[in-house]
């Protein structure tokens, strides 16, 4: 899938987020920036909401930071010192000298602290909080405190429970349900008129169903529908999608890493880990084999050699989803 990704091109407005009650929360919240957590199962359209609500808020969506906390604590001094996002307040001599833990502190207080691009405050995002631990929470607490008047911190996760109370204590709290098969099918109906593909209701109502209430899974799936048919009708739907296996999902989370749409490639991954029971390995043997049909020459020899890096992470680490996400965004950050 080469076009650019239907969850990147269509990103809601905070009008069009399907839920009410989320979009009354975040509408006020636009008006009057408090502290958030939104909860809720993967692929309901979290992260699609807070970046609604700073295109809302802010003037500059460079005051909208984003972390994704899997991956962030999974960051070496290295990374983190290289990452454009932080490198500008990572001295050699602080990467030097600090551990990872204190660099780690370092940079959630010096990303508080920034000062906004324009208007009076910053959004930071912490994404897929759950993976925080315990002894990270107690230093984001303090640069809450720290930092309440002029940095917003959302927060969304899977698990609040997680979560430490004198953080939840600090943020209003939003769930997001998964959404309804009628609140799915109205999201694809805007989407497939501004695409200008022809779609019926019942069609929709298939793509709906099958992504099983995860909105993000249901507009990529209509979106390989329209690739693969030219149309979303209930037959094109099924002869697709019935035959979509993991060569296709791999490619599909390939295609979001490379647009940049880590959200959506983690949660494919997430999708071939935790739902389908690969493990990474495997993962990591498709996602080759996809490479090889969509890469030649020195793009394919990068991708060979970044895996086997990945291969050798993966074999004496203990979390396949945080190695895998590395390449991944090491993709989507330098390409092929």
């Amino acid at each position: 899938m080469d076009d650019p990704l239907w969850t990147e091109r269509h990103a809601p407005t905070l009008e069009e987020l399907p839920q009410p009650d989320v979009r009354r929360y975040l509408e006020g919240a636009a008006d009057e920036p408090i502290n958030l957590v939104l909860h809720g199962p993967a692929g309901v359209g979290k992260t699609a909401a807070v970046r609604a609500l700073a295109r809302d808020s802010h003037d500059s969506i460079d005051d909208l930071v984003i972390i994704n906390v899997a991956d962030f604590f999974g960051m070496t001094k290295k990374q983190l010192s290289e990452d454009p996002r932080f490198s500008s307040f990572i001295t050699p001599k602080r990467r030097r000298e600090s551990s990872k833990a204190a660099l780690i502190n370092h940079v959630l207080k010096e990303s508080a602290a920034y000062p906004p691009v324009s208007g009076s405050y910053r959004t930071i995002l912490l994404d897929n909080a759950e993976a925080i631990r315990e002894d990270f929470q107690q230093a984001l607490r303090r640069v809450m405190e720290r930092h309440h008047e002029a940095t917003q911190f959302v927060i969304t996760t899977r698990q609040p429970s997680a979560l430490i109370s004198p953080i939840t204590s600090r943020c209003f709290p939003i769930p997001v349900r998964a959404p309804s098969t009628a609140e799915t099918v109205t999201v694809l109906e805007r989407i497939v008129d501004r695409e200008g593909v022809e779609a019926d209701p019942n069609g929709l109502e298939y793509v709906s169903g099958y992504a099983g209430g995860d909105l993000r899974e249901a507009i990529l799936s209509a979106q390989t529908v329209a690739t693969k048919e030219g149309e979303i009708t209930m037959q094109a739907a099924y002869e697709v999608l019935g035959a979509l296996g993991p060569d296709e999902r791999v490619e599909r989370m390939l295609a979001a890493a490379e647009a940049g749409e880590f959200s959506d490639a983690r949660s494919t991954l997430d999708d071939l880990l935790v739902d389908e029971g690969y493990d990474g390995g495997e993962v990591l043997e498709d996602l080759l084999e996809v490479g090889r049909k969509r890469y030649d020459g020195e793009h394919l020899v990068e991708l060979h050699r970044r895996a086997g890096e990945a291969d050798f992470d993966l074999a004496r680490g203990t979390s396949d989803r945080i190695h895998l996400s590395h390449l991944l965004a090491d993709l989507g950050a330098n390409g092929p």
